[in-house]
């Protein structure tokens, strides 16, 4: 492995030479061709899933006429293509199911303002429990499963009001909403509804996650939402697994849904709550959740406050790829992300924006999600959302029973990554001659065929040349590979190549797949 990324390395210092050599022939201050070694040989971490979530509109838009929320559901997860070859869908690899915790059948009484925000339970406030609830919901994961998605996950914000500590779906006090004599009724509400959701719908989820930004107060009626302590959260994994152990469950259990990475690494302002690598995840520890046969080797944390300014996101994200390699077996998700806070500037959360801006912003956080914290899946926070802030793949108008929809550019810039880098694909090294903020490229090898997908980002305001070379510096032919180009005018267009060279416009993020 050292060999070969010398290797790579003379090789780019090599074309790197050339291109120096080529600029100051002309004379000119035109941008020099970026070539890009990819190498098959350098492999890194397997690809699982990207995916989103059905919080909250999924409750009401699945009850829409069925025109409509089939045309949203084909924009989700469908791998057909449009009779000009385009794909139809951005074909997300898991779905992400909202367990509700029944703030929406309490009403304005729930004490959650919003009623967008408010979730039905299959478990009413005497502990009954009724499978015919969600039914929106569960009318996605149907159409999910019917369209091929490999993978689900359920996960939790409130447990149910029937068991919490406020007999409501938020907190008090920033103190957890559930009392440890609850844990035993919790994990027994949570293995029916595996199994009542998978007798209604077929489906039977992969992974279960039961804890929800552990760091959060969750005290402001805000949304449904509970704190914990890393004890807490152990406790719950425990009886969950004794459990799922009992009941030989094939669902396996992922935490903890860090708000913010730095809660992985340190305890920073909430004691207790913080430094998860050392207090979940590391060997030593008495709250190792890898000694409990049902949890999966997965960290699972939320890229929020933490996507800007660039350097550092990707400083912060060497950081906990580096301190995950010393923990035994684990890998890491980006498991929820939308556009939070005002990014050092950047990019504000508030109004939502259906064109490139915020895409490329988001494809640029996948990019280092990937290529520095090793992630092997990325999940976005909500799949349709009815609000004016950054949050949505697709936009509806706030009607409980019909309405318009609207895609956005950055549904399609996740499907240059969702559509074509599919589970078990496998990232590869993909170096570039010029390295620039603003341009960048990822690579990624189906093992089963051998061919290849490089994305390529261009957040610049300059077309970039683009050539693809092989370790000894020469010249590989693009005529083998397809783009799919996600532009202010295109959505994942199809395109076929030929030549040697391809020019990446400005504002522009190009799959290439080798067919």
């Amino acid at each position: 492995m050292r060999l070969l990324k010398k290797l790579t390395q003379l090789a780019l210092l090599l074309i790197g030479l050339q291109a120096c050599a080529q600029t100051n022939q002309t004379g000119t201050n035109k941008r020099p061709v970026i070539e890009v070694v990819v190498n098959p040989a350098i492999q890194y971490q397997t690809i699982e899933h990207f995916g989103a979530s059905d919080a909250w509109a999924c409750q009401f838009v699945g009850k829409w006429p069925d025109e409509k929320k089939n045309a949203i559901a084909d924009l989700l997860f469908s791998t057909d293509t449009l009779p000009n070859g385009s794909p139809r869908g951005i074909g997300l690899s898991i779905w992400r199911f909202n367990i509700g915790g029944g703030s929406i059948e309490q009403g304005d009484a729930s004490g959650i303002r919003d009623e967008w925000r408010r979730a039905e339970s299959f478990m009413d406030k005497n502990g009954q429990l009724d499978f015919n609830k969600q039914a929106g919901q569960t009318w996605f994961l149907q159409a999910a499963k019917q369209r091929g998605v490999p993978y689900y996950l359920g996960f939790v914000n409130s447990p149910p009001v029937a068991l919490t500590k406020t007999g409501k779906a938020y907190a008090q006090n920033g103190q957890a909403n559930l009392a440890p004599e609850s844990y035993v009724a919790y994990a027994n509400f949570l293995t029916a509804t595996i199994e009542g959701i998978h007798a209604k719908t077929g489906v039977r989820f992969d992974y279960l996650s039961p804890v929800n930004e552990p760091q959060n107060d969750w005290s402001d009626g805000g949304q449904e939402g509970s704190p914990y302590l890393n004890s807490e959260i152990y406790g719950i994994a425990r009886e969950l697994n004794e459990r799922f152990t009992k009941e030989n469950s094939s669902t396996k259990l992922v935490f903890s849904e860090a708000f913010e990475i730095k809660y992985l690494l340190g305890e920073y302002d909430k004691p207790g709550r913080g430094n998860q690598l050392t207090a979940l995840f590391s060997a030593g520890s008495d709250a190792y959740l890898g000694k409990l046969k049902q949890a999966e080797k997965r960290i699972a944390y939320h890229s929020y406050l933490s996507s800007s300014p660039n350097s550092k996101a990707i400083q912060t994200r060497k950081e906990l790829a580096q301190q995950v390699k010393g923990l035994d077996g684990y890998k890491v998700w980006q498991s929820e992300y939308c556009v939070l806070g005002d990014n050092e500037g950047e990019l504000r959360g508030e109004k939502r924006d259906l064109g490139m801006n915020t895409a490329l912003y988001v494809a640029n956080l996948i990019h280092n999600d990937l290529v520095y914290a090793n992630a092997t899946a990325w999940h976005w926070w909500l799949a349709v959302s009815p609000y004016d802030y950054k949050d949505g793949l697709i936009y509806v108008d706030k009607n409980k029973t019909d309405g318009n929809y609207y895609d956005s550019k950055l549904l399609w810039a996740m499907g240059n990554y969702s559509r074509f880098v599919r589970p078990g694909m496998i990232r590869i090294a993909a170096a570039l001659s010029n390295e620039e903020e603003k341009f960048t490229v990822s690579a990624y090898l189906n093992p089963l065929t051998n061919k290849k997908v490089v994305i390529v980002i261009n957040r610049s305001t300059l077309e970039v040349p683009l050539e693809l070379k092989d370790m000894n510096g020469s010249v590989q032919s693009l005529d083998g590979y397809v783009s799919y180009t996600t532009s202010g005018t295109q959505r994942l267009q199809k395109k076929k190549i030929t030549g040697t060279s391809l020019v990446i416009p400005p504002g522009t993020i190009i799959s290439l797949v080798q067919e």
